[in-house]
């Protein structure tokens, strides 16, 4: 497996010396991935878990392509409804080539009615403006004049650019069964976040095999966004999240992953009810703590 960070890019120690810093340990210390998340407008039902200021995902990588070497760069996730594809699919191909083919970009639906009127966006259709908005960004990654008509999103004939320097992977997020169909139809990668113990094995995976089967496509990579909260005490698991627990239980999390066929986990330090962040060192620590104790990063083995 490869492992990845989730660097908080809003909230009170959000600052782009912060970031910065979280990125260029990361990369110093092994790990193969620095993600950031998306929101647009911080209305109170998404200021409630992502608080203010919050530093624009394509920005920020654009800034720290610049400012690494080796890490891969991505996003976990870009909601897609918030932006028109043309846009999108520019300042993506953009980042990577910044970057020199290191961008990952991960994607999702939505899930905030508040933030979608803020920004003129059609809550009740973001599962078929996603899928549209996906469809064309590749036309215009993989066309030099793309053309492009849905019953959402129409453009062409059209040039956009710069083309990315790789094919740039695609991970779909979100648990639902439009968010599965999605990962199947048109991702690299299926990356839920935030499950309890035994989801993925009980209800995720099955469900993403189901969907591939009836698609007639290949099952996509799993690629999870798990917590990364380590506890002195054991957590019972009907009270926690993958990632959440003492050093051994997050051993036993990777060992489940790893047995379901993860190719990349991505780590979170953020989580629900955590109103005051720590000092960044904290959470530094816990990933050297990780890199040290638990995962063999130069291999991508369990130690």
């Amino acid at each position: 497996m490869r492992f990845g960070v989730n660097i908080p890019n809003y909230g009170d120690r959000a600052a782009p010396g912060e970031i910065l810093r979280w990125a260029q340990h990361a990369e110093q210390l092994g790990y193969h991935l620095a993600m950031v998340s998306d929101h647009v407008a911080l209305t109170p039902d998404v200021e409630r878990l992502f608080p203010a200021p919050f530093y624009d995902p394509f920005a920020t990588l654009s800034w720290l392509a610049g400012q690494t070497s080796r890490i891969e760069l991505g996003t976990t996730v870009i909601v897609l409804p918030y932006r028109h594809p043309l846009l999108m699919a520019r300042m993506a191909a953009a980042v990577d080539q910044f970057s020199g083919g290191r961008l990952v970009l991960g994607v999702a639906a939505g899930w905030a009615p508040g933030e979608f009127a803020a920004v003129g966006a059609d809550y009740r259709s973001r599962g078929r403006i996603a899928d549209e908005s996906l469809r064309a960004m590749k036309a215009l990654w993989n066309n030099d004049i793309a053309k492009f008509d849905g019953s959402f999103v129409r453009f062409g004939p059209v040039a956009t650019g710069p083309r990315p320097m790789r094919s740039i992977p695609i991970w779909v997020g979100g648990h639902s069964t439009g968010a599965v169909r999605r990962a199947v139809v048109h991702g690299d990668a299926w990356h839920p976040t935030s499950v309890p113990p035994g989801y993925l094995e009980q209800i995720g995976m099955p469900q993403l095999r189901r969907v591939a089967e009836q698609q007639q496509r290949p099952v996509p990579a799993l690629a999870p966004r798990i917590k990364l909260r380590i506890t002195s005490r054991p957590l019972r698991d009907r009270d926690r999240i993958l990632g959440e627990g003492t050093v051994d239980q997050l051993r036993g999390d990777l060992v489940a992953l790893a047995d379901l066929g993860a190719t990349e986990v991505v780590l979170d330090t953020t989580y629900p009810g955590e109103t005051v962040r720590k000092p960044a060192e904290h959470y530094l620590g816990l990933l050297e703590l990780v890199a040290s104790e638990i995962v063999d990063l130069g291999t991508g083995g369990l130690r």
